[in-house]
């Protein structure tokens, strides 16, 4: 937006002190307009216009102040806004028109120091005017593997505080050479005021040192070297923006089998690095909106459906119908691939559920048993950041990770807050996020806060931010399970105020909020596990929610949960808690519980029995894990969300399967002529009880599903047929929920929507029946955005309180 500030006594044009014709403009742009070429791109402009004056950067903002014919400032306006580099981000341009005082030139002035909020750019992929030069012999930079210019190259990782300039990054460390000066202080240079700007003389270098640390080679040799490692079925570690990475050759089974047994990381799937987007295609279908996603400047994962023709070796995604592709985002990244040429397992460097190393050291102490050689560099990662990851869904792109390439970009609040403040976010793929007036800083993807190294990357994140954004919260929310480690940090802190927001209400808020609505809503949060008001596990639930209220108005009928979060990871025990509920179909159940040794199964029928450490729940995730253990598919899970995940891999399969259109299966699926006609139709009952809940009662649906598979009907066409089943009885209590409480916008979220096939369903459903649908954009529907919804429902009660 703009806005134009009218002519004033004390703004009036003087005669005397500017020729006859002149005008003059000031400008101040806001937005993420620093670490993006913002101020070089200003001076071309300038320049380009035949305009005076100068540009400087001040506390996230940028002050312009051009002089010159009143046609060619408009025409400067203007640019400003339609053309502005792709890395920028502009909320707001003011324009004020001054006295003009006889400028000659155009000068980018020194940055100023002064209290204020600075948003921060995230890293961005190498852009391809550098990728030309990488792979041109005449160009000084000829093979280079750190090369970047004010378009591209590490941001977030790199600053050490704002405003950005190179004393305040870790590029301090790398004076540059005359030849790079020149550079850096010539604006009709790309890398005018590139503050990472190096070159072979002057830059960061790498080498390739063996699992004891000692150097085997360096600079362009590394390369050859670590290829040699990789070409012979060898997992090497790899310094990146973020931190470290663990690669292999993703077409060999060997090589991606000794990364799985060394990263103690059995099943989960693995991400693949392609060199180029032709590589990508080879190994997944990229549609139209996967292919811009994929070439996005962050150049996140993207999902994609598995070519059944694809080199990649099985054990990439084992059970699943996708794959998570990169394409190359660094010019290391790319010289690598280019000496290997073929796709690599690009997978986080840690081991188990660590953070990712980011220094030699310690990359060295805790992956040497990992890896066989390691590629390191000398340039010092700032902050840890993990990749990002999207998948397309129906259409359009959802988070499942929201790291490189996006956070630490702010995400406004609808309703600012009266007073900075903190939300610590959940237990489970935590992020944080810090707030003052409309601003919300959500951190990257921190991980599950289950050991020190996380706690301490949590800390040490925080801190980091709190000194970035210059905040210093003063309200601090959190979740009401008083167990979550997230929680119990919360009340160390000290803060002046404790807000408690219950897990699903901070999920309906978070997607209301990032789409600025504060009005009340229908919202359908469906996830694995969070504490409810009554004591019980809640999991799927409608409410019928503003930003500070909510009430309960339908959930999945409770059954036991032997074991507690046991039954994440044995999805059988699941199934054997919902049998517990229906012992005259006990027979429907015996696709889950036939290989279960009776020893073990009569310690959870007594665990049920007793209701001992078998919590009552609402889960819809579990109600997946159980319909994939009635089906055969999966009864012990290797990770969480593995037996959903397959599950839905199925039924895509089968809905694909079963089109002519050959299309993506969360289209298909929802497409009359193309599948759903062709499924059974399963039932999935619900009733309303005392209180106006109505009660969904998944009993008739598993046992309905599990009689089916045993009398042999295909599972992949009983998987689809569970989705559409889940989703018609969710579509029709939304609507009854909407119906009743006067209200047509609906939102959705949780970690069950990141199933693409449900999400798809459920969307279309609510649109046909003229509702307005609002699904996760800005962050993904997961846990990850709990802390933003957090912070939404805080400001909303503090302003609220502040109202009265």
């Amino acid at each position: 937006m703009s806005r134009e500030v009218p002519f004033s006594r004390r703004s009036a044009p003087d005669s005397h002190s500017y020729s006859e014709g002149i005008e003059a403009r000031r400008l101040l742009v806001t937005g993420v307009v620093q670490g993006v070429g913002f101020r070089p791109f200003v001076h071309r402009l300038a320049a380009r216009h035949e305009l005076s004056g100068w540009v400087r950067n001040e506390s996230g903002r940028v002050f312009i102040e051009v002089e010159g014919a009143a046609t060619a400032l408009d025409a400067f306006t203007e640019a400003l806004r339609s053309e502005a580099p792709v890395l920028a981000r502009l909320d707001e341009v003011t324009v004020e028109r001054v006295t003009a005082r006889g400028a000659e030139g155009f000068r980018v002035l020194e940055s100023r120091v002064s209290p204020g909020r600075l948003p921060v750019s995230p890293d961005v992929s190498v852009c391809e005017a550098c990728r030309s030069e990488l792979f041109t012999p005449t160009d000084r930079r000829y093979r280079y593997p750190f090369i970047t210019c004010t378009d591209c190259g590490p941001r977030y990782t790199v600053i050490e505080s704002m405003p950005y300039d190179r004393e305040r990054t870790s590029m301090r460390a790398f004076p540059q050479c005359p030849a790079c000066e020149r550079e850096y202080g010539d604006p009709a240079e790309r890398r005018f005021h590139s503050e990472t700007n190096s070159c072979p003389e002057c830059g960061p270098r790498v080498w390739v040192a063996g699992p004891d640390g000692v150097p085997i080679a360096s600079g362009d040799e590394a390369l050859t070297v670590a290829a040699r490692h990789l070409e012979v079925d060898a997992v090497l570690a790899i310094r990146g923006l973020g931190g470290y990475h663990l690669a292999c050759d993703a077409t060999s089974d060997a090589a991606v089998s000794r990364l799985r047994s060394r990263k103690t990381r059995e099943g989960k799937p693995l991400a693949v690095m392609t060199f180029d987007l032709a590589g990508a295609r080879s190994l997944g279908h990229v549609g139209e909106v996967e292919e811009k996603a994929l070439l996005d400047p962050a150049h996140p994962i993207v999902l994609l459906r598995r070519r059944a023709d694809s080199a990649l070796a099985p054990s990439v995604s084992p059970g699943l119908d996708t794959v998570g592709v990169m394409l190359a985002y660094t010019p290391l990244h790319l010289l690598l691939l280019e000496r290997v040429g073929r796709p690599l397992v690009m997978t986080s460097g840690n081991v188990s559920d660590l953070p990712i190393c980011t220094s030699n050291r310690e990359a060295e102490r805790k992956l040497s048993g990992v890896a066989s050689a390691f590629l390191m560099h000398d340039r010092e990662i700032v902050s840890r950041y993990d990749d990002s990851v999207v998948r397309v869904i129906r259409g359009a792109p959802v988070f499942l990770r929201r790291a490189r390439g996006y956070a630490p970009l702010p995400v406004p609040l609808p309703v600012p807050t009266p007073e900075p403040l903190l939300a610590v976010g959940p237990h489970l793929k935590n992020t944080f996020t810090l707030a003052a007036g409309t601003s919300a800083f959500v951190s990257q993807h921190v991980g599950d806060l289950e050991n020190v190294e996380t706690l301490d990357h949590f800390r040490d994140s925080l801190l980091r931010f709190k000194g970035l954004f210059r905040i210093e919260p003063v309200v601090v929310a959190r979740d009401r399970h008083p167990g979550y480690l997230s929680s119990r940090i919360a009340e160390e802190l000290g803060l002046a105020r404790v807000v408690d927001v219950q897990h699903h209400h901070a999920h309906v808020a978070a997607v209301a909020a990032e789409h600025g609505i504060t009005q009340p809503v229908v919202g359908v949060a469906y996830d694995g596990t969070g504490y409810g008001d009554d004591g019980h596990t809640w999991g799927a639930e409608i409410l019928v929610a503003d930003l500070a209220n909510y009430r309960r108005v339908a959930q999945l009928r409770y059954a036991p949960m032997p074991g507690g979060d046991l039954a994440a990871r044995r999805p059988w025990r699941a199934a054997a808690g919902y049998r517990s509920l229906d012992r005259h179909h006990a027979d429907a159940f015996a696709g889950a519980l036939s290989e279960v040794p009776e020893s073990e199964l009569s310690v959870v029928e007594a665990q049920i029995e007793r209701r001992v450490n078998a919590p009552l729940a609402s889960s819809m995730g579990r109600l997946f894990d159980a319909a994939a253990a009635i089906l055969g598919i999966r009864g012990v899970a290797t990770y969480e969300g593995q037996a959903a995940m397959e599950l839905e891999a199925l039924a895509s399969v089968s809905v694909v399967e079963g089109s002519v259109l050959r299309g993506d299966p969360s289209d298909l699926v929802t497409r009359r002529d193309a599948a759903a006609d062709r499924f059974p139709v399963l039932e999935f009952p619900f009733s309303e009880a005392s209180g106006e809940v109505w009660v969904m009662d998944p009993v008739p649906l598993l046992v309905e599903l599990g009689g089916r598979a045993t009398s042999g009907e295909r599972p992949g066409d009983l998987a689809a047929a569970f989705h559409l089943a889940v989703g018609r009885t969710t579509i029709e209590l939304t609507h009854r929920a909407c119906r009743r409480s006067g209200i047509d916008r609906v939102v959705l979220g949780g970690g069950v929507f990141q199933n693409a096939l449900l999400l798809a369903i459920v969307e279309a459903g609510l649109v046909d029946r003229g509702l307005q649908v609002f699904a996760p954009e800005r962050l993904g529907p997961n846990d990850g955005s709990i802390s933003y919804g957090q912070a939404a429902v805080a400001a909303a009660c503090l302003a609220a309180e502040r109202g009265r």
